[in-house]
């Protein structure tokens, strides 16, 4: 990757006599601890602090001496030299007694012997300045840590190991040599080979299209694996919103009664699908009423739906005057959800506008399932999951934006400079994922939201 490029200068390298230290392992007592050192003094402090000089990659059971020479605690203790480490420089760990005090005590006399505090992230900052890592790898670390279920885990696990990186490279590469063909076609144009007339550049693009749109949608599960999907539960009173709630969550989390406005607030529940966390928003029935407890009822249920990823409209299906209520416009896509199929008579399953299903007997609700898991993308291919975050489908979105403009100059008239341009702006918003062109500000708001010592 080299040097960042950042506006129209360069990121540079942290310079490389600052050394950084930090405690590596969570807050509280444990059995055993670790203290982090990267930069040059992870060599040099040595000989003062363990009273010898370390081979690379061999543990080693040690005091660590404070400065009169005495032990401050007995430590497994482990160099790894330059370029063979986490960061690609010189990095000491230090596994003590993982009590607070200790630790502490530890992080202390490294820090006098020149080292100074690590900022959030700042390790795997190093380790992605440093060519270890690229930028999407790097995020998969703090994916790896803060992961909720298992499958987020393992999601971020190959995301760490390249899975991602490598479809998004791939992708960047025929993107590239796509580009090289349209340049120079614009910088020789007396070639005989027209390659801007052939039908083969309108193939290319549509292929990019193609394989683009799976690496969205691929893109869109791992950020559901990560995040989690919002879905706002709406509907008339008493059609069965709150029983939708408990019915997934697996318990009694709502008030569930015949007596229509007995959900007064949002009531909030989280749920695992396919190892997909979803996040269900029980809301207020919304209609006419002058009640005021129950409008400011309805005012959240409106805010609730303007800020979740898919609403479940429900409905009566026992009650010919039951209707879809009024969403705020720009609302998010929705489905309706015909509930009480055991009064109505009608079949579970899919209707023409939703989802027939009956809460009472739980006809249908497999049905729901289904449908739930595939709104967060999910797929039988697990082996292909991988760990995403919005700021990279914000990138791929663009990447879209740009080749449908390319796919348009091409079916119309291919102005070659115009659709060099959109080719170019295309691999430009490609690389920002692996951060091949990233600027400072960016850099600083991943790794800072990353926890101390990684």
């Amino acid at each position: 990757m080299g040097d960042h490029q950042a506006g129209g200068g360069q990121r540079l390298t942290p310079p490389t006599t600052e050394s950084i230290a930090a405690i590596a392992t969570a807050p509280g007592a444990a059995g055993i601890g670790i203290v982090r050192l990267s930069g040059p003094a992870a060599r040099t402090v040595q000989p003062t602090l363990l009273g010898c000089t370390l081979e690379p990659n061999r543990a080693r059971y040690l005091p660590v001496l404070d400065e009169a020479g005495e032990p401050l605690d007995q430590a497994v203790v482990l160099f790894f030299a330059a370029p063979h480490s986490f960061t690609g420089e010189d990095v000491l760990e230090i596994q003590g007694h993982g009590g607070p005090v200790v630790m502490q005590l530890l992080l202390d006399r490294v820090l006098s012997l020149g080292a100074r505090r690590a900022r959030p992230g700042e390790f795997t900052e190093r380790a992605f300045l440093n060519n270890k890592l690229d930028l999407a790898q790097a995020e998969a670390v703090a994916d790896l840590i803060n992961a909720s279920t298992i499958s987020a885990a393992r999601a971020a696990n190959r995301s760490l190991e390249g899975a991602f990186s490598r479809r998004v490279q791939d992708l960047l590469s025929e993107l590239t040599e796509l580009r090289v063909f349209v340049e120079g076609a614009i910088d020789f144009p007396t070639d005989e080979i027209d390659f801007l007339g052939e039908a083969a550049l309108g193939e290319k693009v549509s292929g990019l299209v193609g394989r683009l749109q799976v690496l969205l949608r691929g893109a869109r599960h791992g950020a559901a694996l990560r995040d989690g999907l919002t879905l706002a539960i709406v509907g008339p009173p008493n059609a069965g919103k709150s029983s939708l709630l408990n019915a997934l969550s697996g318990r009694d989390s709502a008030i569930v009664t015949e007596i229509p406005g007995t959900t007064r607030d949002v009531l909030r529940e989280q749920i695992q699908i396919d190892g997909v966390p979803l996040h269900l928003v029980d809301t207020a029935g919304l209609r006419e009423s002058d009640d005021r407890v129950e409008q400011e009822g309805m005012r959240r249920a409106v805010q609730a739906v303007e800020s979740a990823d898919h609403v479940l409209v429900m409905l009566d299906d026992s009650d010919p005057e039951s209707r879809p209520p009024a969403l705020p416009a720009g609302a998010p896509p929705r489905t309706v959800l015909r509930n009480k199929i055991d009064r109505s008579g009608a079949p579970p399953g899919r209707s023409t506008d939703g989802l027939r299903l009956s809460l009472r007997t739980g006809a249908g609700l497999g049905d729901l399932r289904a449908h739930l898991r595939s709104l967060a993308g999910a797929s039988s291919e697990q082996e292909g999951q991988f760990s995403a975050r919005a700021r990279h489908l914000h990138a791929l979105e663009a990447v879209g934006s740009h080749l449908a403009q390319a796919q348009a100059l091409v079916e119309t008239d291919p102005q070659p400079e115009l659709l060099a341009e959109e080719l170019r702006l295309a691999q430009q918003a490609l690389a920002d994922i692996t951060g091949e062109f990233v600027p400072d500000d960016l850099l600083g708001e991943i790794f800072s939201s990353f926890c101390i010592g990684k």
